[in-house]
């Protein structure tokens, strides 16, 4: 009797795994030869600048995360080498305090900002004067969180306002109106004359 031979499976090829980017030291080279994004989110305590600049939520309102993403691309530029970007997108609410009422308000925040790398501090200083875009020297590691936290505080508002305050604030209680003639500085004295000459 013949053996059958035994059937095994094709050999399956698995996709190369993606390499891990930590946000807070990304290689922002390497994210771009792969073509790649990160993405998630972080409370507003880990940003301690921005937290600062904030009051607390009123009742039971709840802190709200801040949400990003970063995505790095490399540009082919004839006759030049390739123009290293990274786009960013980062959203959150924030309180703050009404200059016009003193309550906290609610304020949404949402930055869009692309940055292009050069080589150099000095090729990013020169270009950037010319240069429409923001120009950054490219870091060994770039902090993402930081320069998340720099664009959020720049978006808030100079002056925090709501459209129309919950309550307004109580008008300032006027000062009784001066008399508009001088007292006479010689009228207690000619009272008191008139005192002594009745007694």
């Amino acid at each position: 009797m013949a053996l059958t031979p035994v059937q095994r499976p094709p050999f399956l090829t698995l996709p190369p795994m993606k390499k891990a980017f930590d946000p807070k030291r990304l290689d922002v080279a390497a994210l771009a030869r792969e073509d790649g994004r990160v993405e998630g989110q972080w409370l507003l305590g880990d940003l301690q600048r921005l937290a600062d600049a904030t009051v607390s939520p009123p009742g039971d309102a709840a802190l709200e995360p801040v949400r990003w993403q970063a995505e790095a691309v490399s540009v082919q530029r004839t006759a030049s080498e390739p123009q290293l970007w990274l786009h960013l997108h980062a959203q959150t609410a924030v309180w703050l305090q009404c200059q016009r009422c003193l309550q906290p308000m609610r304020e949404a925040l949402q930055v869009e900002r692309s940055f292009r790398f050069v080589r150099s501090e000095a090729e990013a200083e020169a270009e950037d004067l010319d240069s429409e875009e923001d120009v950054l020297a490219l870091p060994r590691a770039l902090d993402l969180g930081e320069l998340v936290e720099d664009e959020l505080i720049l978006a808030l508002p100079l002056v925090p306002r709501h459209e129309v305050c919950p309550q307004p604030l109580p008008l300032p209680q006027e000062a009784p109106e001066e008399s508009a003639v001088p007292p006479n500085p010689f009228a207690k004295l000619a009272v008191l004359k008139r005192d002594r000459s009745s007694n």
